[in-house]
């Protein structure tokens, strides 16, 4: 089985918010809400995160720029931003995708997710990085 698909069958069948998965070993798995599971990952495992496969509920710009920062090589998403997409392709992440929407919202969905607004304009994952990270 592929690393992503892998990644993605895991996400659904444990109901976790976040996997990641490389060379077909389960490097990270979490419930977490929010960026908090990426930023943990990239904590634990550093340059290790590069080539893996990410399977994730939301992939908004801010996840996108983690992905990138980490040089994941392939994302999946429950739901995918217009925004977070566009990084992606830009850092020729393949990407699949169940729905594809045009911001992530905050949990009240009155605006846009907080983390998002964080990071909004970066062109730098590494800066983006920086940001979350604080």
């Amino acid at each position: 089985m592929q690393d992503l698909d892998q990644a993605r069958n895991l996400l659904k069948k444990n109901n976790a918010t976040l996997v990641i998965v490389k060379k077909g070993k389960v490097l990270f798995e979490t419930d977490s809400s929010g960026i908090r599971g990426l930023l943990k990952a990239i904590e634990r495992w550093g340059r290790e995160l590069e080539g893996s496969s990410v399977a994730d509920r939301l992939v908004g710009e801010a996840a996108a720029q983690l992905c990138a920062y980490s040089k994941v090589k392939k994302v999946f998403a429950v739901t995918l931003s217009k925004c977070g997409k566009d990084i992606l392709e830009k850092y020729e992440i393949h990407c699949k995708y169940e729905n594809l929407v045009p911001h992530i919202l905050n949990i009240d969905k009155t605006d846009l997710c907080p983390f998002e607004k964080l990071v909004a304009g970066s062109d730098n994952p590494q800066e983006a990085y920086g940001r979350l990270k604080q």
